[in-house]
């Protein structure tokens, strides 16, 4: 579906002020399941539901909004890292369409670039990669690696999380050095097991909404697929909720890709580095965390290819400067907190594609059997 296919009438831009309203809500503040989501949103938007419902479609069909979809906390559910990949510039753009196109367990594909040779600055492609428990990391990252000609590549797993979210419009109008009043709490990646039902049940539930599920009763079509009733559906959400598995019900802006008329929701975005003593990580993270320009914080550990990295954390912004004033004022508040940085470093985001990454096991065994040596 295209702008044409949208009622002229309805505006589709996330700058149209009821848009912002609704986005400003959708995005990244509707947590875990909720039986009937848009009505939440419209509850918390004060915007009427039958408009909630209009615009999102019309946005949604115009291509503003990517997705709408029931997000999960897949750090529970699969093993994840980031992965820093370096490789000839000739194979670049090829492996990034590999990881992007071909390859569901690669979630985030991003080419980065630094305004300065460091280390690490030749690692170019980055991306998200998760496997079933169970399965292995490095086992799927060396297929990968033989399949797009990369010479390595280097895992580094979240030990802990202090942000996740998105929240794009919410997030325009932040004041560099806005933060919450307390560090942000670390959240574990310790993965829980499921059986068979509440794996049905969260297979259906996380696949995007199609336009006509948008609407008051968006999940009864999901719980015929899962082979359950439309009560059984939600008391099962509702136990992988307590499981700490369900995210955020989210609508997803096109944040990398101009609208059709050219707007655009951001145009840069920083994967901010920084090296904090050893034993410090959850401090240091909590106090990045609570800086509401962060859409993610992680504790990884990069290693001496990265300068110890074990700080990492990423915002977004339409000005480059303004990306680097949030960055400033969280260094500036990591002195005044007594904790010293022994390197930092930002690396930009350049081509990208976002993608929620598969944690089947069915699709892993498939996938594997299909592109083995």
């Amino acid at each position: 579906m295209n702008a044409e296919t949208v009622p002229s009438m309805i505006p589709t831009e996330h700058t149209d002020p009821i848009n912002a309203q609704i986005l400003a809500v959708s995005e990244d503040l509707i947590a875990g399941f909720q039986a009937h989501p848009f009505e939440v949103i419209a509850e918390k938007s004060g915007v009427p539901f039958d408009t909630v419902i209009e615009r999102i479609k019309a946005m949604l069909q115009a291509g503003v909004i990517r997705r709408v979809r029931q997000t999960l906390l897949s750090t529970k559910l699969a093993h994840g890292a980031l992965v820093a990949w370096k490789l000839p510039e000739e194979h670049l753009n090829a492996a990034f369409d590999f990881m992007s196109k071909e390859d569901p367990f690669s979630g985030h594909v991003v080419i980065r670039s630094t305004d300065t040779e460091v280390s690490g600055s030749g690692y170019r492609l980055w991306t998200t990669l998760k496997v079933p428990v169970g399965q292995s990391l490095a086992a799927h990252a060396d297929v990968l690696k033989r399949i797009v000609k990369a010479d390595e590549y280097l895992l580094m797993p979240a030990n802990g999380v202090f942000a996740l979210g998105v929240g794009h419009v919410r997030r325009k109008s932040l004041e560099p050095g806005e933060k919450a009043d307390e560090p942000a709490v670390m959240m574990t990646t310790a993965a829980v097991n499921l059986d068979q039902e509440q794996w049905d049940v969260l297979l259906a539930l996380k696949e995007e909404l199609t336009p006509d599920e948008i609407g008051p009763h968006p999940w009864d079509r999901r719980a015929e697929i899962a082979g359950v009733s439309l009560e059984r559906f939600c008391e099962v959400a509702e136990e992988l909720n307590r499981k700490s598995v369900i995210g955020r019900f989210s609508t997803f802006l096109e944040h990398v890709k101009p609208s059709a008329t050219g707007e655009r929701v951001t145009r840069f975005n920083g994967l901010f580095h920084w090296a904090v003593p050893k034993g410090r990580e959850i401090e240091a993270g909590g106090e990045v965390g609570r800086h509401f320009c962060m859409t993610h914080c992680y504790w990884r550990e990069g290693g001496a290819q990265f300068g110890n990295v074990n700080i990492m954390g990423v915002v977004h912004g339409t000005e480059k400067d303004r990306v680097l004033e949030h960055k400033a004022a969280i260094d500036a508040h990591l002195a005044s907190v007594g904790i010293p940085l022994s390197y930092t470093n930002v690396f930009w985001g350049g081509r990208s594609e976002i993608k929620p990454s598969e944690i089947s096991p069915v699709v892993y065994q498939q996938w594997h059997a299909a592109h083995s040596a």
